[in-house]
């Protein structure tokens, strides 16, 4: 009985990929279709604005903290802020981004190069995405009188941005096993 629980799992691999390519696909639509609402588009503001690769999509990057919105939060001040720093622009084109790449990834089997294209976006976004944890200093919690804040305390935005070593393995992943069924089928 145990023999066969153990042969079980450890034929599960295979099982474990489709898991973690659609894991992928469903999170990259959901965060692409997200990033169309203010909400979510408030929320990044500080990785942006202080990233050296992105900041520059921003009309003002360095003034954002005047203007934080809380999640769920709607103050037209700050709102017409945003309006005019190009948020919400930069925002919905991030959208389209990760809508793009996520449709990529799910069109394994019918056109793997094109999947191993979107997985290998993804490895790459994912590292500028990682980037953050140096860049962004909302990511270690502040010195607010505890002994515990900086490194190796993460705050709730550094712990959003950590979970992404899994999606970088998961894109390495992706990326290999469609670049194996493109290369696994005849070619003209």
């Amino acid at each position: 009985m145990k023999t066969s629980i153990l042969h079980t799992i450890a034929h599960l691999d295979d099982l474990g990929k489709t898991v973690v390519r659609w894991g992928i696909v469903v999170v990259f639509l959901w965060i692409g279709g997200l990033k169309f609402f203010t909400y979510e588009a408030d929320g990044i503001v500080p990785f942006v604005a202080n990233s050296p690769f992105m900041s520059f999509f921003y009309e003002h990057p360095k003034a954002y903290k005047a203007y934080i919105n809380k999640e769920g939060e709607l103050i037209p001040k700050n709102h017409a802020w945003h309006l005019e720093n190009n948020t919400y622009g930069f925002s919905r084109g991030l959208g389209v981004f990760l809508v793009t790449v996520a449709v990529l990834v799910a069109l394994h089997r019918v056109a793997p190069l094109a999947s191993m294209v979107g997985s290998i976006l993804i490895f790459l976004m994912t590292l500028g995405t990682l980037s953050f944890l140096v860049t962004t200093p909302e990511s270690w919690v502040p010195n607010l009188d505890d002994e515990q804040w900086g490194f190796p305390y993460l705050s709730g935005r550094g712990r959003l941005v950590i979970k992404d070593i899994v999606i970088l393995g998961g894109a390495l992943m992706t990326m290999s096993e469609s670049a194996r069924l493109y290369l696994s089928r005849p070619r003209g």
